[in-house]
């Protein structure tokens, strides 16, 4: 569904993707693991055209769009759940959706897409007029997975959603990762919380200053000595 083959990607004269293939097939998760500037973010800025690979190729369902604008990425089925949530803080919880759906021209869809949302997400139903920068951070985090469902992806990319947040909001946003994969769309997942992430996805790719060391399915990721020194703790 999505195929990354020989990607590299530079800040100025600064190499920081060095031939990154990987793939992600129809109905799975898979994570890309990696520590602090491992270069896990500017995959993810790359395939959606934020920051433009030098050279290599990007395919999302037999189409390239290695050269294509954000919102035409977007618009192909690719959603993006970003680092730090990104919310517009001073907009309210309904206006943040509405934002999500900028590339839907139904209204009516658009309200029945609405209500499944707040049927996954209850808080966010309990505070479409709240602004959304009074939220707590998992608040805010659960806006950000609604917004990106209301393009209508048959894509989602997380990147660090565990990010600042409690354990317990933590499980919280591994299970409604795994409800939103039960309803039918393949999820690409940025983390650091290895344990988490690999005990829910089905492959995973390691990746160490901007280049990918390691990929397998997740069980034997679990268990492989480099993975259990570097991300789990030896654990």
């Amino acid at each position: 569904m999505l195929r990354l083959s020989n990607i590299n990607t530079f800040y100025g004269p600064s190499q920081v993707l060095q031939d990154v293939s990987l793939e992600v097939n129809k109905g799975e998760i898979v994570c890309l693991l990696g520590a602090n500037a491992a270069g896990k973010t500017t995959t993810m800025k790359t395939i959606f055209g934020l920051v433009r690979a030098r050279s290599g190729s990007i395919i999302f369902n037999d189409r390239d769009i290695t050269r294509k604008a954000t919102d035409a990425i977007v618009s192909s089925g690719l959603a993006l759940v970003p680092e730090g949530r990104r919310v517009f803080s001073r907009m309210t919880v309904l206006e943040n959706l509405e934002m999500g759906a900028y590339t839907r021209k139904s209204k009516a869809e658009f309200k029945s897409d609405l209500e499944h949302v707040c049927e996954i997400f209850p808080r966010i139903k309990e505070r479409l007029k709240q602004v959304a920068g009074t939220m707590s951070g998992g608040e805010q985090q659960m806006l950000a997975m609604a917004r990106a469902l209301l393009s209508r992806p048959s894509m989602v990319c997380m990147d660090e959603p565990s990010m600042g947040l409690s354990p317990l909001m933590v499980e919280t946003v591994f299970e409604t990762i795994l409800r939103i994969r039960e309803e039918g769309k393949t999820i690409f997942l940025v983390e650091q919380n290895a344990s988490m992430a690999l005990k829910l996805a089905d492959r995973g790719y390691v990746l160490q200053t901007g280049k990918i060391v390691l990929s397998d399915t997740a069980k034997n990721l679990l268990t492989n000595d480099l993975v259990r020194q570097a991300y789990l703790g030896g654990a």
